[in-house]
């Protein structure tokens, strides 16, 4: 009986020490306008996926694109940072925790536009749309087709 206790003791000290780490999201933070409605429903899938976003509002979304290395051809309504990586537009969170598991030599991923159906921009209609990921020079490849 002392002993199913102690290992008990044991094994919730060690749950608390190492385990509670390993269940906490991945940090996101995400810059968007404050108006923007499907900027918002995007972090809400983020949540949703098991990232822990802070969000900052900016009036000058071109500002924080150009300081992280976002082209015009990638751009979107939004952007985050996640690892050392930018996340911009409407990247499914599913994409988010392969690009963190495969860590990739990339700047980041992006679903340039607005496209219908993806993450945050769900509606009556669902188009086709790629994420992408890019590089400092503005190179691209596909990572995922949707």
């Amino acid at each position: 009986m002392i002993m199913q206790q102690t290992l008990r003791f044991i094994l919730a000290t060690l749950f608390m020490m190492i385990g509670t780490p390993l269940l906490a999201g991945e940090a996101i933070t995400v810059y968007k306008s404050p108006t923007c409605g499907c900027c918002s429903a995007w972090i809400d899938h983020l949540k949703q996926n098991g990232f822990e976003v802070t969000a900052h509002d900016t009036a000058n979304m071109s500002t924080v694109k150009n300081a992280l290395g976002v082209q015009p051809k990638h751009a979107s309504c939004h952007t985050a940072e996640v690892a050392g990586y930018v996340i911009e537009g409407h990247v499914p969170a599913s994409e988010i925790k392969r690009l963190l598991q495969e860590k990739p030599e990339i700047s980041g991923l992006a679903v340039p536009g607005m496209p219908m159906g993806s993450p945050g921009m769900e509606g009556s209609r669902k188009d086709p749309y790629q994420v992408l990921t890019f590089d400092n020079n503005g190179n691209s490849t596909v990572y995922a087709d949707y």
